[in-house]
């Protein structure tokens, strides 16, 4: 029997792929996309049984799984809903419209504000200073803040190599810059567990990685080692940056 296909259904259709493939992109992300993988393959099976062989006793099985199931799920992937909400509320339509209304206005870096940050960067690097920068864009980092010790300054190339020096209680922390300010230093950072990092990028490289997977952060990177600077962001390494690119990406956000 033949059923009308009409523009309803293709956008049914293609809403249902987009969901599927951004719920991909975050459990890959995650380092949890065996687990997409295995519920795929439980939906399909449980759409066979039950709709297409039409087996009772075995469709009403998988029937209370799935409705069980549907809080497993909630539970064991609390972080990453939270992840996608937070995601899409910070999507910058989404922001611009609720600062529509809220007549608020949108915060973002001026050139001023960004030179002090590269230059320190270079200046670090060239003594081989570790250091880790997360710059905070729409999604707020205040649970991150809150790990590490407030300072609440200006932005001052002075006052970030001074942090970030060796013998300085801080330094092995990251900082967090928010709202045009020096927010706080020494927080930690969640860190990533994608098996596909290379090797030889050490502990702030996953850091820097791990936020830059859970928000829109860019994520700055000296390496001790090499004296290198990369960013993180959105799930993505840039390397062996020099100033002018480390100045274009921090300008561009979103």
């Amino acid at each position: 029997m033949f059923f009308e296909f009409g523009i309803k259904d293709f956008i049914d259709i293609l809403l249902v792929a987009f969901l599927l493939y951004y719920t991909y992109k975050l459990m890959k992300a995650s380092g949890s996309i065996n687990v997409f993988t295995g519920i795929l393959v439980f939906i399909l099976i449980w759409l066979v049984v039950s709709q297409v062989l039409e087996m009772k006793l075995l469709g009403s099985i998988f029937d209370k799984l799935v409705s069980v199931g549907v809080l497993a799920l909630i539970v064991l992937f609390q972080e990453e809903i939270r992840r996608f909400l937070l995601t899409l509320g910070s999507h910058r339509h989404a922001s611009a419209l609720v600062r529509f209304f809220t007549g608020g206005k949108k915060e973002t870096l001026e050139h001023e504000d960004i030179m002090p940050i590269v230059m320190a960067c270079i200046s670090m690097g060239k003594q081989k200073v570790g250091a880790l920068i997360v710059m905070e864009h729409n999604m707020p980092l205040d649970e991150i803040v809150r790990t590490g010790d407030v300072i609440d300054a200006n932005i001052n190339q002075r006052l970030i190599e001074n942090i970030f020096f060796k013998n300085s209680p801080l330094h092995d922390g990251a900082m967090v810059i928010s709202k045009k300010r020096i927010k706080a230093a020494g927080c930690i950072l969640p860190v990533s567990h994608n098996l596909d990092i290379p090797k030889e990028l050490g502990l702030r490289h996953r850091a820097a990685m791990g936020i830059s997977q859970v928000s829109d952060a860019h994520a700055i990177i000296v390496s001790e080692e090499t004296g290198a600077i990369s960013v993180a962001y959105k799930g993505q390494f840039h390397l062996r940056l020099t100033a002018e690119e480390l100045e274009s990406l921090l300008t561009k956000e979103g």
